[in-house]
């Protein structure tokens, strides 16, 4: 099932307004990694070239797809890589060619993947355990050399991305008081020294890295814990939390978000964000099993896209509603056409071709 959303007024801000409709959305490929219960996507990324793209979750699998082969009927897995631990992030390392793969994972281990050699090639364990739920690097364009996790204990660890030491060159501790976990961590993808860290305190944190004894700004506006936090552009940052709203933000304007996009289902779980920056659209899954697409100019969403439930049954049977529980757009795609990949608690793996009206 997929419809258009229905009109409503979006809550003030630049571009209020009821939405326009201008996107069409077609599904291209349907990918089903496995027939078990447990094969839940809680990951996707596309590689910096957008011609690769990885999956991982609760399998204990890193899935490598070719994108242009996603389009095929007989679209599958290119290679898949088993590592020791649930997955919750991936992320692929700048200035490597598409090589290095890292991952963040249920044990609090970070790992880099060599792709080629189909290995493990760095391990870093600096979280006593607690689960990392989110791994980055400072982009490209940064003159930064650096990576992120951020975890269950309250942390955020950052590290030389060019060595091997296992001394962090430093520890982001937002509220070093409780340690409430840190669910979310991006450096500013356009360059400079952001990094913003999502938090469950229910507040959105920045952080100049040269000088990250305290935050240079807090965003507070959800009401539950914040799971995503990430950048639209260089100035804009929108946030994703349990309260099930979207948000979208900018630092120099503390009081209040610049617009509130609500319409999916999320209360307990990760369910993915995911913004195409060229093109101004925002993705998130659901826990009524549904893709939600909102443009950033309006606060209800533009189109929605029901997951149908695997034909064997097994995750009904194993007492688990199904939900949607990664989202990822294709950077390079052009602003007349988007290509959106969605994965599901039932292993499922869904790709999606925007054109605009």
């Amino acid at each position: 099932e997929f419809r258009h959303a229905p009109p409503r007024n979006a809550d003030g801000g630049e571009g209020g307004g009821e939405a326009r409709y201008e996107w069409d959305f077609t599904l291209t490929a349907v990918v089903s990694s496995s027939s078990s219960a447990s094969d839940a996507i809680g990951v996707i990324e596309f590689d910096q070239t957008d011609s690769l793209l990885a999956t991982g979750g609760i399998a204990r699998r890193i899935r490598i797809y070719v994108v242009e082969k996603l389009a095929g009927s007989d679209a599958a897995c290119e290679f898949y890589m088993c590592t020791p631990a649930k997955l919750s992030s991936l992320k692929w390392k700048p200035g490597s060619g598409s090589r290095i793969l890292g991952s963040g994972d249920y044990d609090g281990v970070v790992l880099e993947h060599d792709l080629e050699r189909r290995f493990p090639v760095y391990e870093r364990d600096e979280h006593s355990g607690r689960r990392v739920w989110s791994i980055d690097y400072a982009s490209e364009y940064s003159s930064l050399s650096v990576g992120a996790s951020a975890s269950d204990d309250g942390t955020a660890q950052m590290w030389d991305a060019r060595c091997d030491s296992c001394d962090s060159v430093a520890v982001l501790k937002p509220d070093p008081l409780t340690r409430t976990a840190i669910c979310s961590v991006e450096f500013n993808p356009f360059g400079g020294h952001l990094v913003v860290v999502g938090s469950a305190d229910r507040r959105v944190y920045g952080y100049d890295v040269r000088r990250m004894a305290a935050p240079v700004f807090k965003l507070d506006g959800h009401q539950k814990p914040v799971t995503y936090a990430k950048f639209l552009d260089g100035r804009t940052i929108v946030s994703s939390s349990t309260d099930g709203c979207l948000k979208m933000w900018r630092p120099e304007d503390l009081d209040h978000p610049i617009r509130t996009y609500s319409g999916h289902t999320n209360a307990r779980r990760f369910v993915g964000l995911s913004v195409w920056r060229s093109g101004g659209l925002l993705c998130c899954g659901s826990e009524d099993n549904n893709v939600f697409v909102y443009d950033n100019r309006w606060s209800n969403p533009i189109w929605i896209r029901g997951f149908e439930e695997t034909s064997n049954g097994a995750q009904r049977q194993s007492g688990s509603d199904p939900f949607v529980s990664g989202v990822c757009w294709r950077q390079s795609s052009c602003g007349e056409t988007s290509t959106l990949v969605a994965g599901g608690s039932d292993g499922v793996l869904k790709v999606f071709g925007g054109r605009k009206r």
